[in-house]
């Protein structure tokens, strides 16, 4: 056999040998390749939407919880006033029980925040059936006689509108009647400046003695205490704070049962008083520009469709009892909300309502931060192991490259020892010599 004949023998045995391990090597790392890339995309997917729901359901979870925790403390407010009915009617007495009963409140101190008590209740009277007070304290002092008010007329009272002397008398005996948050408003400027909202939310329960009605004691609970509950938390995170940021988009409130805002990050929000006793009215659609063009901002969610048509359905949806996740747009942010009802019902505050309701806001760029980040890990674990699986067929294919040409060459020697040389090259037989 000639030299050339050899190399084309050898040749097509390698060619046939590579392509008949290569071509469904080929074929095999394509299919896992592609695999591994929809694998990928799948796991992201899936990721994203366990983690979607996992946040939502957790963040539910919290909104609950903070409503039960306001409930629970407006009961025991509701237990401080009927214990307040059986002290000593005594300005002592009333002192000592204004000093004992306090709540610790988140304090900034140097830069530092930390929690100090603070007395519930910022003043205490009590009050015989004409509407006179008798007893007094204010901020744990003891007010002098001559400072005494008759609190049957609204006028007269802390807030100048407080009607809760006639509401009172209506009550049966161990019923406790409790305001909405009351206080002073502050505006957009005073805020900015540095001024807080102060309010209180008026607690008052009947006396009575052989002739009927004999009179009330009244508690005047300050609001801060109601307000930490949703103040001093961020819904992404589980350590207080002083303060929630409300330009992230993430921070709680609560809404009461007239859909007014009582507890939010940026106080002109809250709903308040003008030093007439009159209330200050909230934003509408009509009102927006002037109103804000004064800083005033009172917001009342459920008179704000103008804004986005799901914060009344939000605030209908608290009113009815129910719980929920909802998305809106406010101030540049789309956000999702996680709402509760406040359980927490009197004759003032009927079911399912009640008290009013908690809401926890999440920017909705935080709330998909970590299932970015996850399907991100996802996606470069996916790309490595495409990575390695190219790298391991290359070098698979090269030394499957190698073999087919050593076995080739083997099979094309064994070719050469057994085919006589006489066979590959017949002899020429001329038929002109027969």
């Amino acid at each position: 056999m000639t030299k050339n004949e050899n190399g084309k023998q050898f040749f097509t045995v390698s060619r046939l040998f590579f392509l008949l391990i290569v071509i469904p090597l080929v074929l095999m790392a394509f299919f896992i390749a592609n695999s591994i890339l929809q694998l990928g995309d799948t796991s992201k997917i899936r990721t994203i939407s366990a983690l979607d729901e996992k946040f939502q359901q957790a963040l539910e979870a919290r909104a609950v919880s903070t409503a039960d925790n306001v409930a629970d403390f407006l009961r025991l407010v509701e237990k401080d006033a009927l214990v307040a009915t059986i002290i000593p009617e005594t300005p002592e007495a009333y002192q000592e029980f204004v000093d004992k009963n306090r709540e610790a409140l988140p304090v900034k101190r140097n830069g530092a925040v930390s929690k100090v008590p603070v007395p519930l209740y910022r003043e205490m009277a009590l009050v015989d059936r004409e509407g006179n007070e008798q007893i007094k304290i204010v901020d744990g002092e003891v007010v002098p006689e001559s400072e005494l008010v008759n609190v049957s007329d609204p006028a007269n009272t802390t807030y100048k509108s407080e009607e809760y002397f006639s509401l009172v008398q209506k009550l049966d005996k161990a019923e406790v009647y409790m305001s909405p948050v009351t206080g002073w408003y502050v505006d957009r400027d005073s805020f900015e400046a540095g001024k807080r909202f102060e309010g209180i939310v008026r607690v008052a329960t009947p006396l009575f003695d052989q002739q009927g009605f004999s009179g009330l004691v009244t508690l005047a609970l300050d609001a801060r205490h109601l307000a930490k509950f949703t103040d001093n938390i961020i819904p992404t995170e589980t350590a207080l704070v002083y303060e929630a940021d409300a330009s992230t988009g993430n921070y709680a409130y609560m809404v009461d049962y007239r859909g007014f805002v009582f507890s939010h990050p940026i106080d002109s929000h809250v709903v308040g008083l003008y030093p007439d006793g009159t209330l200050v009215p909230p934003i509408t659609k009509e009102t927006m520009d002037k109103m804000s063009s004064r800083g005033e901002e009172v917001l009342n969610i459920s008179l704000m469709g103008f804004i986005d048509p799901e914060l009344p359905a939000i605030a209908e949806d608290a009113a009815a009892g129910n719980s929920g996740i909802k998305v809106y747009t406010f101030a540049g942010h789309q956000k999702i909300v996680a709402y509760a009802p406040v359980s927490y019902a009197s004759r003032m505050f009927p079911e399912p309502g009640g008290f009013g309701w908690v809401a926890l806001t999440v920017n909705v760029d935080k709330f998909n931060e970590e299932a970015v980040a996850a399907a991100r890990i996802i996606d470069e674990e996916a790309r490595a192991w495409m990575t390695t699986a190219i790298l391991v067929i290359v070098i698979a294919i090269v030394l499957l490259f190698l073999i087919s040409w050593i076995l080739a060459r083997g099979i094309t020697r064994s070719i050469e020892a057994e085919v006589p040389e006489e066979s590959l090259n017949p002899p020429d037989y001329d038929d002109d010599d027969d």
